[in-house]
């Protein structure tokens, strides 16, 4: 017996009603006739608009915050690049990492999202070339500070090995002289 139920529950989710069938036939025809216009049709679409219109109208457009995110982002990305004129002993490693980190992440992001906003994507990517280059400032002055420079270092290194080599030579004339 549930047998026999599961089988006409499963006929009658495998039919179609009539509607959705005519639905489909419609979008089709549809479809078709929205590629074949006439001249009447193309008389009731709207006017060509100025480019200033297209802007206003926009989904990304002054009207959505899609417009002004990115307005706003610009001071960040101009605060970074301001930054470039700061000794790099003055900048802070982990906000630049952090901008270096969002302006990745939200490039990336802004080609996923619906509209894709190409401007927000912009100063997104910008923003990442500001941190990346801050954070390589940073991490190269670190660096000269914790050692010398090659020549300096090469000096050091020659000096240590021949004060080495000066023992190794006195403690063997010591050992023959006895």
């Amino acid at each position: 017996m549930a047998a026999r139920f599961g089988f006409r529950a499963a006929q009658q989710t495998f039919r179609q009603p009539a509607t959705r069938i005519n639905f489909q036939s419609n979008l089709r025809f549809n479809g078709q006739r929205r590629l074949n216009q006439t001249a009447a049709e193309n008389a009731t679409q709207a006017p060509p608009q100025s480019g200033f219109a297209k802007l206003w109208n926009s989904p990304v457009g002054p009207k959505t915050v899609h417009f002004w995110a990115p307005i706003m982002k610009w001071g960040l990305v101009l605060a970074g690049a301001a930054d470039f004129a700061r000794p790099a002993d003055q900048l802070s490693l982990s906000q630049n990492a952090a901008l270096m980190a969002t302006g990745l992440i939200w490039t990336r992001w802004c080609f996923v999202i619906k509209p894709q906003n190409l401007f927000l994507a912009s100063v997104n990517f910008l923003l990442f070339c500001v941190g990346a280059t801050q954070v390589g400032r940073v991490l190269n002055y670190q660096s000269s500070q914790k050692g010398q420079t090659v020549t300096q270092e090469v000096a050091s290194a020659a000096k240590e090995q021949a004060g080495k080599l000066e023992e190794a030579v006195d403690s063997a004339k010591a050992k023959l002289t006895k």
